[in-house]
């Protein structure tokens, strides 16, 4: 699978939906349900699949554009599939003057992916943020809930190794 190919995560298998019926279950009737029905889809699949998208657009009734049109307009939803680890690396100013493009550069370079990419294993996904909040420790990046900070390329590198030793 290619970074921007969306497959489903079950396959084509006919039980795919069972997630999504047990959450609308909870939901039936429910006025306004959208964004808690697909964030607990998303925690269920890992991402949002066009399959699911669509099957949850007929039994709640909602247009799919609609419900594309919400999940392209809020970040925290995602249309394809995301890595085990995520990684956040700062792009804000202190980050900036103390070179985080450097950082993302030797992130891209080592993971063979650009930003806003997932590495083929799925072991990774890169993202860009404004702020990590940690500036005293420019360039910084998170991976899952982790900061580094004080970063160089070569220690970036290493930090990333790091994650695919645990696994």
């Amino acid at each position: 699978m290619n970074n921007n190919q969306t497959q489903c995560c079950c396959g084509g298998n006919t039980n795919q939906f069972v997630k999504l019926d047990e959450i609308l279950k909870k939901y039936l009737g429910v006025k306004g349900a959208l964004i808690p029905v697909l964030q607990e889809t998303q925690h269920a699949y890992g991402y949002l699949p066009k399959e699911v998208l669509q099957n949850m657009a007929e039994k709640m009734d909602i247009p799919v554009s609609e419900i594309y049109g919400v999940v392209t307009f809020y970040a925290q939803f995602h249309l394809n599939p995301r890595g085990k680890n995520i990684i956040r690396v700062c792009q804000g100013t202190a980050c900036h003057v103390r070179g985080g493009k450097a950082i993302l550069q030797a992130i891209e370079d080592a993971l063979k992916i650009k930003a806003g990419g997932t590495t083929l294993d799925l072991l990774f996904t890169l993202e860009t943020v404004a702020c990590i909040g940690a500036c005293g420790l420019a360039p910084v990046m998170m991976i899952n809930d982790d900061t580094h900070g004080r970063l160089t390329p070569e220690t970036t590198t290493a930090i990333l190794a790091s994650y695919t030793e645990v696994m």
